[in-house]
């Protein structure tokens, strides 16, 4: 999960990717495409990715509470599943804009809502969103759209978890809590013992940045060894020279490079587990 140390959100004062009014106005229209770093890069534009290919769905969970989020289709069908878990600001037009990419490349795309519809845009309003999810409820809620997705009379039945800091480490959770077939961790918590771990029986795969001073060497290293203990050796691991959000394109500490690379692994692994 992410504090203050670990997911600042100042403004990115890099160059914005080359976007032409006219490029603009076809996205905007849902008449073209752009790359999906250019897209998360500027707000309108993430939000036309968003509203364009998302819809807004809501289930009950075992214990009377409501599992939300937006769910993206593809254009063929059956089709394996993604499920994303948002970053500590909540579902904002960025992971639903993510989510429309995933539904481009071939998945069912849901993306989870942890916070019933609020997000956040300063770091207080974020603490508090954040520590208003529980353990408990947080875990039903995902396992209620991970069976969601498993049932879809759209879906091959496959289900792969992704998410990014406070989602990195609910992707984690998820896969624990319920069985999946891929796991992705961005810079997410991965503080686990090997008996927390025993459930997991799929492959995961984690992004991290070796200046992140809280999601680091030794939290990882921590969890490397617990997987071996655990039995679990389908794990691949890639720091990347970068700090903690390197992979958000609105903030200062985006790496573009790394932030392209980590989305090719990403694909390439879901393609591997899933397709």
């Amino acid at each position: 999960m992410c504090d203050e140390l670990s997911c600042g959100h100042t403004p990115s004062d890099k160059p914005l990717p080359e976007v032409t009014n006219d490029q603009r106005r076809l996205f905007i229209k849902g008449l073209a495409a752009l790359p999906l770093a250019t897209v998360l890069a500027y707000p309108d534009l993430a939000k036309a990715a968003g509203h364009n290919a998302t819809k807004p769905i809501s289930l009950k969970t075992p214990s009377g509470g409501t599992a939300m989020g937006v769910i993206a289709m593809p254009a063929k069908t059956p089709a394996p599943t993604v499920l994303l878990i948002h970053e500590w600001w909540g579902l904002n037009d960025q992971i639903k804009s993510v989510a429309a990419e995933f539904a481009k490349q071939g998945y069912i795309a849901l993306a989870a809502d942890m916070y019933g519809g609020k997000y956040a845009s300063d770091r207080d309003g974020a603490r508090a969103l954040m520590k208003g999810v529980t353990a408990q409820g947080g875990t039903e809620e995902l396992v209620t759209l991970i069976d969601y997705l498993k049932s879809h009379e759209k879906s091959t039945g496959k289900v792969g978890t992704i998410g990014w800091c406070f989602g990195g480490a609910w992707s984690l959770n998820a896969s624990i809590a319920t069985p999946v077939d891929a796991t992705v961790i961005y810079y997410g918590r991965t503080n686990k013992s090997a008996a927390e771990l025993a459930t997991l029986n799929n492959p995961v795969l984690g992004h991290f940045g070796t200046l992140d001073k809280h999601i680091n060497a030794e939290m990882v290293g921590g969890f490397e060894k617990a997987m071996k203990e655990a039995g679990k050796t389908d794990l691949t691991v890639h720091w990347y020279e970068a700090d903690h959000a390197f992979a958000n394109p609105t903030g200062a500490r985006y790496d573009e490079e790394d932030a392209n690379l980590a989305w090719e692994r990403t694909l390439g692994f879901f393609k591997t587990h899933l397709m």
